[in-house]
């Protein structure tokens, strides 16, 4: 048997979830297994669903989609009858691009709001939600100002709780254009068993093809000769990497596209420890970042607009202030609509959609997309910079 999840529905009754069966027999009764997260489950009640209307059936074959209530799983879980350990390959589910603050308006609605976001994330692998480690605030990051806004009015309308949002915030990243290298010496002496660490090697770019082919945004190469560094520290020295691409240099934003090449290095035989590596290479690649022409990059999205052909000019020029860059424009058959296929940065797409329709008297309507990220323009970067900056000096204050 071989059956995917790939819907899961809220309803008085409990979480509905809908499977597709692609090999084997599934049999009231019987039970399954979560290839992903190997929960064993009874098949209770099985359903087959016309529109809102339910019918009971007793088995589904191959090629049949059926509904079930009581399974705990989430969207794109594969099940088994514990013969197979087979996991089918889930959507594609592209990063987030867009991030934003959210709070329930009244303490008492925590528990709700809670219930709400643990079922949303269940439901849509595309919606994450994390917690800020400095501002203990919950952020809510999906594919769009849209896509948030309309699980912000879902958990209003089917949780009784009103949230209350702060601004929208792009997810940028960062990375480095030339190669640089780095020699970083960690030394810290209190009583007993001070910290002590010496690392060397030096940090370079990545291509896209490269990224692509790890299957990971950056890269770790151990490339020590000898013993200068015990090879016990080698995984200390790779978690400190990872500690610095979570918060980069110039804005604070994950790092990606960075290959750090460790080539020596030295230890003492009281002070070094796991720690003191992995503080010692967090710093030297942060300091050393700084050296290596670190860019700010921001998400670009492919944005297919289409309108009546009268309004082109005036829309094309709305375009043009939001830095849009318009790769095809395809008027239809008859000449009466124009289908425009734009790549704009996410930044300048705030509050489009209401430009969009007093631009056209409501005729128009576009769909959005996330397509790469690119390095942002100086002026941004500087402004993006100053921002951080203030921000960091008032945390501090």
């Amino acid at each position: 048997l071989l059956a995917l999840a790939f819907k899961l529905e809220e309803t008085p009754f409990g979480q509905l979830t809908y499977m597709r069966i692609y090999q084997g027999l599934l049999k009231k009764g019987n039970y399954i297994h979560n290839v992903n997260d190997g929960k064993k489950i009874k098949l209770a009640r099985i359903v087959r669903m016309h529109s809102n209307e339910m019918e009971e059936i007793d088995e589904a074959s191959a090629g049949d989609v059926v509904a079930m209530f009581g399974i705990d799983c989430r969207s794109m879980d594969t099940f088994s009858d514990g013969n197979m350990n087979l996991a089918m390959s889930s959507m594609f589910v592209p990063e987030p691009v867009m991030s934003l603050a959210v709070k329930p308006a009244e303490t008492k609605m925590q528990n709700n709001f809670a219930k709400a976001l643990t079922k949303f994330t269940k439901e849509d692998p595309t919606l994450r939600v994390k917690v800020d480690s400095d501002t203990k605030e919950t952020v809510l990051s999906g594919m769009g100002e849209l896509h948030l806004e309309v699980y912000i009015e879902r958990m209003k309308r089917e949780y009784n709780v009103e949230c209350i949002t702060g601004q929208p915030n792009v997810n940028y990243k960062e990375t480095i254009s030339t190669k640089a290298p780095f020699d970083w010496l960690h030394k810290k002496q209190t009583g007993g068993a001070g910290q002590y660490a010496k690392v060397m090697g030096y940090i370079e770019p990545m291509t896209e093809e490269e990224i692509t082919e790890l299957g990971k945004p950056n890269e770790f190469k151990n490339r020590c000769i000898g013993t200068n560094i015990p090879p016990e520290y080698y995984p200390s020295c790779e978690k400190g990497m990872n500690d610095a691409m979570v918060e980069g240099a110039l804005v604070g934003c994950d790092v990606e596209g960075v290959r750090v090449v460790l080539e020596d290095g030295a230890s003492h035989a009281v002070d070094s420890s796991d720690m003191a590596f992995r503080i010692c290479m967090a710093n030297a690649i942060r300091d050393t970042m700084k050296k290596a022409q670190p860019n700010v990059l921001e998400p670009v999205m492919n944005v297919e607009i289409e309108i009546p052909a009268e309004f082109q000019g005036s829309v094309t020029a709305s375009l043009s202030r939001r830095m849009g860059m318009i790769q095809s424009s395809d008027m239809n058959e008859d000449g009466s609509g124009l289908k425009l296929v734009v790549q704009v940065p996410l930044a300048n797409m705030f509050g489009y959609s209401t430009e969009l329709r007093s631009l056209t008297q409501g005729k128009g309507e576009f769909t959005m997309e996330y397509s790469h990220h690119t390095p942002v323009p100086r002026n941004t970067q500087e402004e993006l910079m100053q921002k951080y900056k203030m921000e960091r000096e008032a945390e501090a204050a």
